[in-house]
């Protein structure tokens, strides 16, 4: 596990006496686009949360670069990795572009104000997300979907080279939801970023994972490419769903095809 930028080892993660996460081991891969999948309430949000130092784990550790993230400086821990998380909140009255500019403070300082290249990066994000034009409108006014592009374009202000995000896809329709991803590959394939998403698409998760990670009962069922990992058996053992495993025709990778329910065939 040597060499990962971001690591679990024997994580263990409870909320009162219900164990979330159960004595994890993984090493998130450099430079590639790694899904967390696995069925409601399996613990892929709370290992998320727990791999962003937002929640502090029973026993074991997480990793950032080789250094327990619990005893790296916050400001460090945020200049490197960035975190959107489910269902975001902003300040009433917070603008597009506010929020956005958010994502620049981790880079602030006594002596280092707002610079250009704030500015710019906060450009950057509002166009890659296509929420420019939104960006004197309130975040309270925009729709679910376009509410949800501006935090991940807040996420992309930051500028990180490890960038976290919890269902990122939540409220997009499917034009959306492609571009989103599209851009999220974009910073894996063009700008070298690892990135981690928690996914419930299983088909887009396959077409877009390096490395995909399916949990069971808090615990890792199988990791690796998606083509080495998902067939039948994974689908039923992971989401309890019986499937037909093919090829998807444009990229090669698994195709999940539920089948009919046998008592009402």
């Amino acid at each position: 596990m040597t060499g990962a930028p971001l690591e679990a080892r024997e994580l263990r993660v409870g909320y009162g006496d219900v164990r979330a996460v159960d004595g994890l081991d993984l090493a998130i891969p450099g430079q590639q686009f790694t899904m967390i999948v696995g069925a409601n309430g399996c613990g892929k949000s709370t290992l998320l949360r727990s791999l962003a130092r937002l929640l502090k784990p029973e026993a074991g550790s997480v990793l950032l670069d080789g250094r327990d993230i619990l005893r790296t400086p916050s400001r460090e821990v945020a200049r490197r990795l960035g975190l959107l998380p489910q269902s975001p909140v902003a300040p009433e009255g917070l603008t597009v572009h506010d929020l956005v500019a958010r994502g620049r403070y981790p880079h602030q300082g006594l002596f280092r104000q707002w610079s250009p290249e704030d500015e710019a990066a906060v450009e950057h994000a509002l166009a890659a997300t296509g929420v420019h034009d939104l960006a004197d409108r309130h975040i309270d006014a925009l729709s679910g979907g376009q509410r949800q592009r501006a935090w991940i374009a807040m996420v992309l202000a930051q500028e990180t080279e490890l960038v976290l995000l919890d269902e990122p896809t939540t409220y997009l329709d499917l034009a959306h939801q492609v571009e989103v991803l599209d851009l999220l590959d974009e910073l894996v394939r063009d700008h070298g970023r690892t990135v981690v998403a928690v996914l419930h698409d299983i088909n887009q998760a396959c077409r877009y994972a390096d490395h995909l990670v399916a949990l069971v009962s808090g615990r890792i069922h199988a990791a690796g490419r998606p083509e080495d990992v998902v067939d039948a058996a994974f689908i039923q053992d992971v989401l309890g769903l019986a499937s037909h495993v093919g090829v998807d025709p444009i990229t090669g990778t698994p195709l999940v095809l539920p089948t009919a329910n046998p008592r009402r065939s």
